[in-house]
């Protein structure tokens, strides 16, 4: 039986359920399930420490689940689908207005209409 390893914040001695890595290159802090092996550049946190984690500004954290909790959607994470679907609509209605001319992808390829983000917006060209 392996020992029960700790939070890496300072002078917390609560058992670690998940497991946070930064990933520089992308400006994001990774919060996950706990890793099976303590990482070297990773940092193992109390649920109440991982609850109230935040990022530097400019950062954006993923929260990964372990599909044994629903999900909870964060605003940010509804303010962008609809800010993604508000975009998509625009290309329709002006193609609409012109005549239907509208773009089509690549063969049978769907075609980007949107994007916020990470979130993309995607058209099949047969619509």
């Amino acid at each position: 039986m392996s020992p029960v390893r700790r939070c890496s914040r300072t002078a917390c001695g609560r058992p670690a359920v998940a497991t946070l890595t930064y990933v520089y290159a992308d400006s994001t802090a990774v919060l996950g399930p706990l890793a099976t092996y303590a990482e070297p550049h990773c940092y193992d946190l109390c649920a109440e420490h991982s609850e109230r984690l935040t990022a530097p500004r400019g950062w954006e954290v993923v929260r990964l689940t372990d599909g044994s909790a629903p999900p909870r959607p964060s605003g940010d994470d509804l303010e962008a689908l609809a800010n993604a679907v508000r975009e998509a609509a625009r290309p329709q209605e002006r193609a609409a207005e012109a005549g239907g001319k509208g773009g089509s992808g690549r063969g049978g390829d769907p075609m980007e209409v949107g994007r916020r983000g990470h979130l993309r917006v995607l058209r099949s060209p047969d619509n």
